[in-house]
């Protein structure tokens, strides 16, 4: 399993087509499993990648929260395409005296031929991969999410509080329904639904838009977030 190189062109698209019809590395919430993936980036992805480049923008808003994100960190190897061989970190090693096969060191060697031999495989393999997705039919990614909109105090009007958070209209967003949560002290908070395409909204930016409205909201949390 892996990308390739991250760090080259092939291996950010091998990424972005990864990336097509998911929201995380692994299952549907940020977790190590992203960050990992994340640090081994030089960067964000160039703008034409706009799969890789969402999920980046999306990841990078979690950067104070990652220590506390579920999941165990792995090798760059145990993430990613089946048919891919992750070789981020890999660097140049010396031929062993005794090789008990003649594999071709996908990783590099010493001996230019050979390392040209295993550039020439990596790039055929990853462009076999991106072959066969292009293929495939555009799917559009969707997620349904439940957002928790916190007031400042009871006298926040929530009415209004519930007004503006409907008042952001955004290709890729639909408005679902919505309550008030009692949270103590006679404070409620506003629980909404929303459904997403995620190519075009992230939970980034609506906590940036629903935040901006700072004379009624306190914060924004993220209570459910499902893949459709």
């Amino acid at each position: 399993m892996g990308f390739g190189d991250l760090r080259s062109t092939a291996g950010l698209k091998v990424l972005n087509e990864f990336l097509a019809d998911k929201s995380y590395i692994e299952g549907y919430v940020p977790s190590q499993a992203d960050f990992a993936v994340f640090e081994a980036l030089s960067g964000a992805p160039p703008a034409e990648l706009f799969h890789a480049l969402r999920w980046y923008n999306h990841i990078k808003s979690y950067e104070k929260q990652k220590a506390s994100l579920p999941g165990v960190k792995k090798p760059l190897g145990k993430y990613g395409p089946v048919n891919i061989e992750d070789t981020t970190n890999s660097a140049p090693k010396e031929a062993k005296e005794d090789d008990d096969d003649d594999d071709i060191d996908l990783f590099g060697s010493d001996d230019e031929e050979e390392s040209e031999e295993a550039q020439r495989i990596r790039e055929e393999r990853l462009a076999q991969y991106e072959s066969k997705k292009s293929k495939k039919p555009a799917l559009i990614a969707k997620s349904s999410i439940l957002l928790d909109v916190k007031p400042w105090d009871d006298e926040t009007d929530m009415a209004k509080l519930e007004d503006c958070v409907r008042s952001i209209q955004m290709d890729g967003l639909v408005w679902g329904a919505s309550k008030l949560v009692p949270v103590g002290y006679g404070i409620k908070k506003l629980q909404i639904q929303c459904v997403v395409e995620d190519d075009k909204v992230g939970t980034d930016v609506l906590e940036e838009k629903i935040t901006a409205f700072e004379d009624y909201v306190q914060s924004m949390d993220v209570a459910a977030f499902n893949k459709i």
